[in-house]
């Protein structure tokens, strides 16, 4: 397999954005790209040339100050301001991996050829890239309006020579990093400033690793409830194909079947029981993951469409000799998306918490929180407290940061998106969502000695055996908090 991938060439997917970040591809231009940026940038100049009226952005100045008129010879000078005075991201740094898709996606979007750019600013973008030089950027200063201006100003300030980057793990002046590749700053031409910082690639950036994460806690929710079910002595009825037909949400179809698929010859699952019915928190898990899965779909196919888009301004059709400014850069779909997909996990988080309490009221069998001395020993009393905190601070950050909207630029830019704020807080419910999933895991495992010597399936024998060579069954009281943290790392690279 080929370890170059060639920007612009093909429609991105989370899959090759997957490859490109996990198998250190490098990033290219093919010939075909860099004739159609290039195609795009010689129209743009002869229509400056050609032009009597305002080009807004280009010959102009912006936002509010669209009405000022800019000189020909003051059009780099122009541009070169904008990215200087619109770097005001603040807070905290944020990770490379962001810096990287932030990188990527805009390289593609540029490259697409409606925003007029230059052949070296995007290759200058993918050198980069290429060489691990990171610029700072922060996480704060975005609306999410005009695109992500703050972030991407942080962003794009190294490719003129200014801002600072890490390389080789030290924080470094801008300028001296280029020096070391003999690598010009570059001279930003007519517009490209505004392309440079115009976009939601901050928003998308944060969306495109928030989904992939999600598709994995979606899949260990599922691992660790089913292992629950069979902690909790509980029914496989309710996971059975014919009831999801009858309300065929394809979310509730595929939880379904992904529970009956862990479960398949687990002793303890096809036990006569003596109850009828589970509780909601366990009865209710096709419907309630279930809808969390169609949540995530929905999100993916918004984010596959937006990050294969043109989100600058103005944009640029060379074929219909048109530049047209609109709002290709406002960031609603994302923001609703991002704000949908909170959420959605978050009641992945909600639901597991209940299956915590459950275990540990000693109900069917189950000693009350799981020690067999309660009493003397608190058990898994505690961790139940931490998980139910997490729950309800997931609740705080699952209030609609699109429902908001404040007026800037002297109100020119009177409605903005706030997308850029749902997707930093989403991180925040992730984070939480990590714990709980954690908790419920270490209550499970420990509820399923008390079954012994039954056993579940195959698979959750399997994963059970694993998890204990790194946690173990909890005889009498510990300090609970390093078992947790040691749960949160298994998880995370255990491979599901």
């Amino acid at each position: 397999m080929s370890n170059v991938y060639y920007v612009g060439s093909e429609p991105l997917t989370f899959d090759s954005i997957e490859l490109i970040l996990t198998q250190n591809m490098k990033l290219e231009l093919s010939q075909e790209v860099r004739e159609r940026i290039q195609r795009c940038r010689d129209y743009l100049d002869r229509k400056i040339e050609q032009q009597d009226g305002p080009l807004y952005g280009i010959t102009t100045g912006f936002g509010s100050l669209c009405n000022k008129n800019i000189s020909s010879d003051e059009l780099s000078t122009l541009q070169e301001n904008l990215v200087k005075s619109h770097a005001c991201s603040v807070g905290d740094e944020v990770s490379p991996v962001i810096v990287r898709l932030m990188m990527l996606l805009k390289a593609h979007a540029l490259s697409l050829g409606h925003s007029g750019v230059q052949v070296i600013t995007v290759q200058r973008i993918l050198d980069f890239f290429n060489n691990d030089v990171l610029p700072i950027v922060y996480d704060r200063g975005s609306l999410g309006a005009s695109g992500d201006l703050a972030p991407l100003a942080n962003l794009f300030l190294p490719l003129i020579g200014v801002g600072d980057v890490y390389y080789k793990g030290k924080k470094r002046e801008a300028i001296s990093v280029l020096d070391e590749f003999a690598w010009k700053p570059v001279r930003l031409k007519s517009k490209e400033g505004l392309a440079l910082l115009n976009g939601t690639q901050f928003m998308s950036a944060n969306g495109v690793f928030a989904l992939m994460r999600a598709f994995r806690l979606s899949q260990k929710a599922d691992t660790i409830a089913a292992l629950s079910l069979e902690a909790f002595d509980g029914r496989i009825d309710p996971f059975m194909d014919c009831i999801q037909q009858m309300r065929p949400h394809p979310g509730q179809i595929e939880t379904g079947a992904v529970f009956r698929r862990l479960l398949e010859g687990s002793e303890l699952i096809n036990r006569k029981k003596e109850h009828v019915q589970d509780p909601y928190s366990f009865r209710c898990i096709p419907q309630v993951h279930g809808a969390t899965k169609d949540a995530i779909n929905y999100v993916s196919g918004v984010l596959l469409t937006e990050i294969n888009s043109v989100t600058d301004n103005p944009t640029i059709f060379p074929e219909e000799d048109k530049i047209i400014s609109g709002g290709n850069f406002h960031g609603q779909p994302l923001a609703i998306s991002f704000d949908f997909l909170a959420i959605a996990l978050a009641e992945l988080g909600n639901i597991s918490e209940r299956r915590v309490a459950q275990l540990i009221m000693g109900l069917r069998g189950l000693p009350e929180f799981l020690v067999a001395n309660p009493g003397l020993n608190s058990g898994f009393m505690i961790p139940q407290y931490a998980a139910a905190s997490m729950v309800s601070q997931n609740k705080m950050y699952c209030y609609a940061a699109s429902s908001d909207s404040i007026v800037s630029s002297n109100g020119q830019e009177d409605h903005v998106s706030m997308g850029a704020n749902a997707a930093t807080k989403l991180f925040k419910v992730m984070d939480n969502l990590d714990h709980i999933l954690a908790i419920e895991l270490m209550n499970a495992a420990q509820g399923m000695e008390f079954r012994r010597p039954a056993r579940t399936s195959p698979v959750l024998e399997k994963f059970l055996r694993d998890f204990r060579k790194e946690v173990p069954f909890i005889e009498d009281d510990i300090v609970m908090y390093t078992e947790i943290h040691r749960t949160v790392a298994f998880l995370r690279r255990y491979p599901l």
